[in-house]
């Protein structure tokens, strides 16, 4: 019998490995770009609930004073440097250049999104005990933003765990034409709308996969995010001494709750849906 001299293909292209890239969240929270220090401060201003006032005894009309409130988030700087040497680059497979850019970028985006939910997690208010998500759940915690008088003026948003989603697609009101114009068994989205609100299935909310993952609804005038976005550098580079190739990318970034009304966690237990 004649022996095969097998040979091996290698794809040029590499495949991603499984990871969140991009920042789902720093869209839904108001935004601030830094040109030049170490703190961003945003103003927010109300009436401090004041009630009209009649013309007093003596002809005048009582006057009063607006509430302003000005939260700082403190900026730090956030890098993230690859490097690869010079014979593992040309050893191995894929552009490996563009794999080290790639994800620098992704651990920098990840980070955008752990700081708005650290902020998010000082928040006080909440749904109480962790329970499965259900459509009491999900109008509880909206009820207690329209109590705070916080507007429903499609600028909520609500940031859900994979198991808290799958919940709600077991539920009538959420995935039945009888309620609903879209279908979410045909066209799965990790980011939808449904009853006024901003769905965003994130895969590293606090607690994910136990009994106690943290879940938040909140307004966009909640909560704070300030970077030097349009100076966020991804760099490449050659080092020809030590022959090294390498990428970084580097941002100067903070967040602030600014609003503790605007803000509620939906404790939820995701502890049934992990892996056996």
């Amino acid at each position: 019998m004649t022996a095969t001299a097998a040979q091996t293909q290698y794809r040029k292209e590499f495949v991603s490995g499984f990871e969140q890239r991009m920042s789902l969240l720093r869209q839904s929270v108001t935004k601030e770009a830094v040109i030049k220090g170490n703190q961003a401060t945003f103003l927010v201003a109300d009436s401090g609930s004041a009630t009209a006032q009649t013309r007093g005894n003596n002809g005048k009309i009582p006057a009063r004073s607006d509430t302003l409130t000005q939260p700082t988030a403190t900026l730090v700087e956030k890098h993230d440097l690859v490097q690869r040497t010079g014979f593992d680059v040309f050893a191995s497979q894929g552009d490996g250049r563009r794999i080290m850019q790639e994800t620098s970028m992704g651990v920098i985006n990840r980070d955008i999104d752990q700081t708005i939910l650290t902020e998010l997690a000082t928040a006080s208010q909440s749904t109480g005990a962790a329970a499965t998500a259900s459509l009491t759940l999900v109008l509880r915690a909206k009820t207690i933003l329209g109590n705070n008088e916080v507007p429903f003026d499609n600028n909520i948003s609500a940031v859900v765990s994979p198991a808290f989603h799958a919940y709600l697609m077991q539920i009538d009101e959420f995935a039945s034409a009888d309620f609903v114009n879209n279908k979410p068994f045909t066209s799965e989205q990790q980011m939808f709308r449904w009853v006024g609100v901003n769905w965003i299935v994130h895969p590293n909310l606090p607690g994910k996969g136990t009994n106690a993952e943290q879940c938040f609804m909140y307004h966009a005038s909640a909560i704070g995010h300030a970077c030097n976005i349009d100076e966020l550098q991804s760099e490449i580079g050659f080092n020809a001494e030590q022959q090294y190739s390498w990428a970084r990318t580097s941002i100067f970034m903070g967040a602030k709750l600014l609003q503790n009304a605007g803000v509620v966690t939906m404790a939820h237990d995701g502890s049934a849906l992990v892996a056996a």
